[in-house]
């Protein structure tokens, strides 16, 4: 499979995005490369191999989840733009 100059500033045009000629070509080509690589990965045999859950085989340790008496909230707080009662306000994104 081979990208496009074409099918790059197709993408960019759904996307809402201006991408000149120059541009789309370079993109075109690094996806090429992109798609190369993973042709080479696709032809990996990993029948025998087992699937991992974490690539260092062990459990990250986790800190305690306790209070630190040493971060001064107040403090903090005082240089946020908006904060009440202990919390920080942020405006709301989602409706």
């Amino acid at each position: 499979m081979t990208i496009t100059t074409n099918d790059v500033q197709t993408c960019a045009n759904l996307s809402r995005l201006a991408i000149d000629e120059t541009t789309a070509q370079a993109y075109a080509q690094s996806l090429d490369k992109i798609l190369a690589m993973m042709d080479v990965l696709d032809g990996v045999d990993t029948d025998d191999i087992k699937p991992l859950a974490n690539i260092h085989e062990a459990c990250q340790p986790l800190r305690a989840d306790v209070p630190n008496p040493a971060i001064d909230r107040d403090a903090f707080q005082a240089v946020a733009p908006h904060a009440q009662d202990g919390l920080y306000l942020v405006p709301q994104v989602i409706e």
